[in-house]
């Protein structure tokens, strides 16, 4: 006998409803996210948002596919945004935070899961939430292929809610990142600057900006600090594709600035020397206003924030200016620098900032 589809009885929806679990909520939710994620949509999807899992083709030209994974949240930037009520960006946050990790290694992001928790499952927030999701991913270029709402009374206050994103990316083998054999004394360091904190060093800025923990700064601050992080998976890709001898490391700076993201990427006996001065013009007003009302000196900025710069490239000196061009001039919503150079240092594996 096949098992019974008929819902359970209204009288046990009522009893989880009255313990906080809603579950008619818990069904939109299960729309409001199957319209979203529809939007993402590529060939390659098999069974996305409704069923146990999804499934996802790996597309048929790489002939040695490596799978690459990412998981991250966007830290108490959603403190921010829940202050706010400024739901509409925040999963491009959770979605850039993943797919950038990803893409240094040289991966293309395939498919994207998201989790939500909070103590009461709010619609139109959820919905906000999901449908920025969708829109990060469609920057990125992958599939929101699915994800999980947790509705837990009790465990979360009232109003705040919590986020997680997994990405599933591939690349060929041959072209996995870093290649340390190709990088040398002289190669140029291109920068791609930020549009804002992204999500990291969320807890000093509240800290700096916030005098009261539940009092908003100005409007003005408060859009910079909830500006969405930079996507950069297309144009790098375009990068790799285009110049595929000339780059040897990637870094996306976050959490820890440039001391802790780029030496990651670095080969034993290298180290990056990088110069302020060719970015300080181009980084968001967000971090003047951090360093001058938060008194803070030029180590903490590039040790705490990514300071104005998002992601970095390790590039071959002859083809530095060719790959900053082909940047620039291709209508992106960043802008490429040359801020520094790899220094070959017997012994030595460090970033030094000017």
């Amino acid at each position: 006998m096949p098992p019974s589809t008929s819902p359970p009885q209204s009288g046990s929806d009522e009893a989880y409803r009255q313990a906080g679990v809603d579950l008619k909520k818990a069904d939109a939710i299960v729309d409001i996210a199957r319209s979203a994620a529809r939007k993402t949509d590529t060939p390659h999807i098999k069974t996305g948002i409704g069923g146990f899992s999804g499934a996802f083709e790996i597309p048929a030209h790489y002939k040695h596919p490596v799978l690459l994974t990412g998981c991250d949240g966007v830290g108490t930037k959603l403190k921010l945004a829940t202050l706010a009520r400024q739901h509409t960006t925040i999963g491009i946050d959770l979605v850039a935070m993943s797919v950038n990790d990803v893409l240094v290694n040289g991966g293309e992001p395939l498919v994207f899961l998201d989790y939500y928790a909070s103590a009461s499952l709010d619609l139109e927030q959820i919905e906000a939430v999901i449908n920025s999701v969708a829109q990060g991913c469609k920057q990125a270029g992958c599939v929101l292929a699915g994800g999980e709402t947790a509705e837990m009374p009790g465990f979360y206050p009232p109003g705040d809610y919590d986020v997680a994103g997994f990405c599933v990316g591939v690349a060929e083998k041959a072209n996995l990142y870093p290649k340390p054999e190709r990088m040398s004394d002289g190669d140029v360091i291109i920068g791609l600057t930020s549009s804002g904190l992204h999500s990291n060093g969320y807890s000093l800025a509240r800290k700096i900006f916030l005098s009261d923990a539940d009092k908003l700064p100005d409007s003005d601050i408060t859009s910079a600090l909830l500006a969405p992080t930079q996507i950069y998976v297309k144009p790098v890709l375009q990068v790799l594709q285009n110049f595929p001898e000339a780059i040897s490391a990637m870094a996306h700076i976050t959490g820890g600035g440039f001391y802790d993201n780029i030496p990651r990427v670095l080969p034993e006996n290298f180290s990056a020397q990088l110069n302020s001065a060719t970015w300080r013009p181009h980084r968001p007003r967000i971090f003047d206003l951090l360093q001058q009302q938060g008194q803070l000196d030029n180590a903490t900025m590039w040790h705490t924030f990514n300071d104005g710069i998002g992601y970095v490239l390790v590039a071959k000196a002859d083809m530095a200016e060719k790959i900053v061009t082909f940047f620039n001039t291709d209508k992106n919503t960043f802008k490429a620098l040359m801020i520094g150079q790899i220094q070959h240092t017997p012994g030595v594996r460090e970033v030094v900032v000017v």
